[in-house]
């Protein structure tokens, strides 16, 4: 009789042959499906959808030759994807691949297809309408094309689409009606950048499935709609969108991107809008909202960007933001360009994650707060246009990232601290219209970062030191309408990237120095396709991209110039100031300049603005001036030029510009003999020669004329009774 333990020991036994048996079984159905990629990678491509696909082909320009298709293997064909089971083409992906012209219609034959993207090319003409046939499409990505005309309704046919981007291009006409209504899965919709105009339809405000709708950048308008479904990402940017904010109070816990600038938005800011939980960017910029914000306007410590800017907000800055400042995480805030009063909050300096902060076109008062170093992440700040004062704190030292500090347009007052030579990342210092008196720092020589100086208008003193030198970057530089002094050194002129010198309005002395002119980039890169310049003007700007990391992108639009007028310069033009073939704008008026104008003007084909007035310049007007086909602008004027401006050269265009040169003869550019004979402006030695000959002649008339004068007076005299009798002394 068996025992319990070899009953045991038999049924382990058999238990375990029969997992043997079974593993034995499974190995080959393991490893075919292991190799299921190779077998269904060379899975022939349907012929039917094959055939599609080399109509499209033939039909677009490939210059990137990215359809690269050979063999009948789904895995050969470039963008292809085919289903594991048919060889039918599920997936077309030939994005950025370069490709242009018109869709053909042979890409509707893809019956199975689920991914449409062609985004990124230059593809153009009308979505055509067969694309409403793709009865199983998930995914339709059209965007960053030059598509045009009507979305064709046959895409409402599209009932399981997920993603819908047609997102820059050139379509036009009004949105369609059916576009929240086609698809109960439709989960986005992208059409920002096109040419759509009307209101946003009724369907879209309340599909259930929608997360994400981007409808910036087109001519939509009517009063801005809430909309009633849990939204993650709201676009509306840079439309005519009228009426009040609404609350959107259906994705309080769900919208993290609300995105309304550049619309025509009134009245003040609910603070329902502080209630959107997980909000992450807020941009309401370029709106006409108004009105003070309330104390309650605080958001969760998610938010990352605030953009308020450009509207007409008024009141105290709010003092609170964020629920918890030690925990923000706030990036980017921008207030600027509103009816701001009051001082900046010492509580800003307490949101230590910021990066960005732009206080400028308001009316602020009172001093920087000096704290302000307390934000060691900081890498742009702007207070400009503002009636600050005081001096510039220097807890500036600790906002050891800092690339701009615009302070331009206030009342500071004091002297640049030299201790600022440690922000060695600084590359915009623009403290231009303020009080600042004092010399530029020695140490500011540390600043080797540094492309644009503005120290215009203030009180600033001193001769110019050589910490100049070291800001090897430099492309702008003014120190214009100060006290500045002495001779003007020759490296002012040497920095390799210089775009603009702008040292009028001061006290410089001395010689023009004859320096290296053609070291500069862009003095010597002319361009005969540029504009009119206007008048210099330093435009900073920071660019910020949802979800990147902030940047700094900044633009001069200034021109490429050299003024030097208002001071006390002397001495001879410098022939090399005019061979800079890319300078478009030279100013040496009102100066003690001597000589005459270099005679190597065609060089400058760039120049469209010259000033030479109010100086000792003489002799004649070179001829080559006018040969300069770019010049706007031209002031010769009160000047010691002589000789004869010839009408035929093209002057008259410039009014006014030979005024006040007595010696110069313009003709004008009506018919008439201009400068003849008798109307040519007399040399002053040619002059003294004709009096000398006409000596004797003059002499006799005015004998002649003295005598016939002595004469008539004595007769009118004796004719007069009482006149006579006083002259005779006797009485009636």
């Amino acid at each position: 009789m068996e025992t319990r333990c070899d009953m045991c020991e038999k049924s382990y036994i058999a238990f375990l042959l029969r997992v043997m048996v079974v593993f034995l079984w499974i190995t080959p159905i393991c490893s075919s499906v292991a190799n299921a990629d190779n077998v269904f990678d060379e899975m022939p491509l349907s012929v039917q959808d094959r055939a599609s696909l080399l109509l499209f082909k033939s039909e677009v320009r490939d210059p990137n030759q990215k359809l690269l298709w050979v063999g009948s293997g789904c895995g050969n064909w470039t963008g292809v994807t085919c289903s594991r089971w048919n060889g039918r083409v599920i997936a077309v992906n030939f994005t950025g691949f370069g490709l242009s012209g018109q869709l053909h219609t042979s890409l509707c034959k893809l019956s199975y297809l689920e991914t449409l993207n062609l985004s990124h090319n230059n593809l153009l003409g009308p979505v055509p309408p067969c694309f409403g046939s793709f009865w199983n499409l998930k995914t339709l990505d059209l965007s960053f094309n030059m598509f045009s005309g009507a979305v064709p309704d046959t895409l409402m046919k599209l009932s399981r689409l997920v993603r819908l981007d047609f997102g820059h291009n050139m379509f036009e006409a009004m949105l369609p009606v059916w576009i929240g209504n086609f698809s109960l899965k439709l989960q986005k919709v992208e059409l920002g950048s096109n040419l759509f105009h009307g209101e946003i339809p009724e369907g879209l405000l309340h599909l259930k499935s929608l997360k994400f709708v981007g409808l910036s950048h087109n001519n939509l308008s009517g009063n801005l709609p809430d909309f009633m479904q849990a939204l993650e990402h709201l676009n509306l940017e840079s439309n005519s969108f009228s009426g009040t904010l609404p609350c959107l109070s259906s994705s309080v816990d769900t919208l993290s991107v609300l995105n309304l600038a550049e619309n025509s938005l009134e009245g003040g800011i609910p603070t329902c809008i502080s209630s959107l939980r997980v909000l992450t960017h807020l941009n309401l910029s370029s709106n006409r909202l108004s009105y003070e914000i309330s104390p309650r306007f605080v958001f969760s410590n998610r938010l990352i960007v605030m953009d308020l800017s450009y509207n007409r907000l008024s009141g105290y800055l709010p003092r609170k933001i964020l629920e918890s400042s030690e925990k923000s995480g706030l990036v980017l805030l921008d207030l600027s360009h509103n009816q701001f009063s009051g001082e900046i909050p010492l509580d800003f300096t307490e949101l230590k994650s910021l990066q960005a902060m732009f206080l400028s076109h308001n009316l602020l008062t009172g001093e920087i707060p000096s704290r302000i170093g307390n934000l060691t992440y900081l890498q742009v700040i702007d207070l400009s246009h503002n009636s600050l004062s005081g001096s510039i704190p220097l807890n500036f030292v600790g906002c050891f990232q800092l690339l701009a500090l615009i302070l331009n347009n206030n009342n500071l007052s004091g002297e640049i601290q030299p201790e600022l030579d440690a922000l060695d990342s600084l590359k915009i210092l623009d403290v231009s219209n303020n009080k600042i008196s004092g010399q530029i720092p020695l140490t500011l020589a540390g600043c080797k970062s540094l492309e644009v100086v503005d120290l215009s208008y203030n009180n600033l003193s001193g001769p110019l030191n050589d910490a100049l030198t070291k800001w090897s970057n430099l492309r702008y530089l003014s120190l214009a309408h100060n006290n500045f002094s002495g001779p003007i050194s020759s490296w002012i002129f040497m920095f390799e990237a210089i775009q603009t010198i702008d040292l009028s309005g001061n006290m410089f002395s001395g010689d023009i120095p004859d320096g290296i002119f053609n070291v500069s980039l862009h003095f010597n890169n002319g361009n005969f396709n540029k504009e009119t310049p206007k008048v210099p003007l330093l435009d900073s700007k920071l660019s910020v991209v949802m979800g990147d990391d902030l940047h700094l992108n900044y633009n001069l639009s200034s021109t490429v110039m050299i003024d030097l007028s208002d001071n006390m310069l002397h001495g001879q033009i410098p022939d090399a100031l005019f061979t800079l073939h890319g300078l478009e704008y030279l100013n040496l008026s009102h100066n003690f300049l001597g000589g005459q104008i270099p005679g190597n003007l065609q060089s400058m084909w760039s120049l469209k603005i010259l000033d030479l007035s109010h100086n000792s310049l003489s002799g004649q007007v070179p001829e080559n001036l006018s040969s300069l086909g770019n010049l706007t602008h031209l002031n010769l004027s009160f000047n010691y030029f002589s000789g004869i401006v010839n009408k035929t050269k093209g002057y008259w265009r410039f009014s006014g510009a030979f005024a006040g040169n007595p010696n110069l003869c313009v003709e004008s550019s009506g018919s008439g003999d201009g400068c003849g004979t008798k109307e040519r402006p007399v040399e002053p030695e040619q002059a003294y020669e004709e009096g000398k000959e006409d000596g004797p002649i003059s002499v006799w008339v005015f004998s002649v004329s003295a005598c016939v004068s002595f004469y008539l007076v004595g007769v009118v005299l004796c004719c007069s009774s009482r006149t006579r009798n006083f002259m005779f002394g006797t009485k009636d």
